[in-house]
């Protein structure tokens, strides 16, 4: 299994997702992904390019073994250190569907956890 093959495109999509990750703290965040740019780095076929990412203060909480896609967005968000400031001390969810819409929800995590 080829490794790291959509890094390249996340990173490309940085900046964007600073900016509404930045903005997910007033509220709910989406925007379209081109589907071209992650279809040229690897082809998904029938199981997509759908997945949910969950992180609380920058580490993942949920299961993304088994999407590539998830694994190098949270591998390109950590090595942003603008976003990994914006993901400490909160919960964050980031997920795309089928309409290639990113979503980021951000709630602030309790220091009582």
């Amino acid at each position: 299994m080829e490794e790291r093959k959509y890094l390249t495109t996340w990173k490309r999509y940085l900046p964007v997702i600073r900016l509404h990750l930045k903005k997910s703290l007033v509220e709910d965040q989406s925007f379209k992904l081109n589907i071209t740019d992650f279809e040229s780095a690897g082809d998904r076929g029938k199981s997509g390019y759908t997945f949910s990412l969950a992180m609380d203060n920058g580490k993942v909480t949920n299961n993304i073994s088994g999407s590539a896609v998830a694994r190098d967005l949270f591998e390109a968000l950590k090595s942003d250190d603008a976003i990994k400031a914006l993901l400490e001390n909160r919960s964050v969810k980031i997920s795309v569907g089928k309409t290639f819409l990113l979503t980021i929800k951000t709630t602030h995590v309790s220091a009582y956890k």
